[in-house]
């Protein structure tokens, strides 16, 4: 089994590192806007939405990433390869829409790590991905989700946590609109927990895997920078002045 290198922020017991990226959707919300290509694959100045998240795992030193794919996955192979800046991506077809906790199960014999970088292809948070893995490692955490503080939070639903981060509760969207600290969509997950997902059937992380941990195990970390999803088309066309500027500096970032 070939071994991930080491991710340079991580300094606990050393640990490895592989990623998975959630990109499968079928991103029926877009289609007004992006009709003949998936999600991931939508452009944002220049370049694939998929390429800013790419760069970023590349920046963060891992070299190993799962694309869970399914709608249009041979439009995503067909874009990024095999290889993509000296990260070597592998594939993970869904045969049918098995949401976000069956597809991660579905990926799980490609992931060659004991704990997994997991990121939702459909948006984007600035926060440190090194302070995550490293409060991750020194909680012993077998599950952990980052969180961001967005001004309206009403369209996510938020998340409660005591001062160890442990998570106490998942609270629905609600009115009016308030700022609160959402699900980032980036987790750190142990495999023993990917394994208790169930096999070929859609499951979904956010409502059947994580109320089940709470009170057992499932921490969140209050992350800090920017936050945005293309999930809608009001979102989507945020996403252009959100990375303006990145595109350029983004070039060039690994050998």
């Amino acid at each position: 089994m070939k071994r991930t290198r080491t991710v340079p922020f991580v300094t606990h017991d050393a640990p490895e590192l592989s990623a998975a990226v959630l990109a499968g959707g079928l991103g029926t919300r877009l289609r007004s806007v992006v009709s003949d290509l998936p999600k991931s694959l939508a452009p944002v100045n220049g370049q694939p939405y998929l390429a800013y998240l790419l760069d970023r795992l590349g920046r963060a030193g891992l070299d190993h990433v799962v694309l869970c794919v399914g709608y249009m996955a041979e439009k995503v192979r067909a874009t990024f390869g095999d290889v993509y800046r000296g990260m070597r991506l592998s594939y993970s077809v869904e045969p049918r829409p098995l949401d976000t906790g069956g597809a991660l199960r579905r990926a799980l014999p490609l992931l060659d790590s004991r704990d997994v970088l997991v990121m939702n292809g459909d948006s984007f948070f600035e926060s440190s991905l090194g302070d995550f893995a490293i409060w991750h490692f020194a909680h012993r955490s077998t599950a952990s989700l980052l969180l961001a503080q967005v001004p309206d939070a009403s369209r996510y639903g938020t998340v409660q946590v005591d001062g160890d981060g442990r998570v106490l509760a998942f609270r629905e969207k609600t009115r009016p609109e308030a700022p609160g600290w959402i699900n980032a969509g980036i987790y750190l997950l142990n495999r023993e927990v990917l394994a208790t997902i169930p096999r070929a059937r859609p499951v979904s992380l956010e409502r059947e895997i994580f109320p089940t941990l709470v009170g057992r195990g499932l921490r969140a970390c209050h992350g800090r920078g920017r936050f945005i999803d293309i999930g809608t088309p009001e979102s989507y066309a945020r996403a252009r002045v959100f990375f303006a500027g990145t595109a350029s500096r983004a070039q060039g970032v690994l050998p």
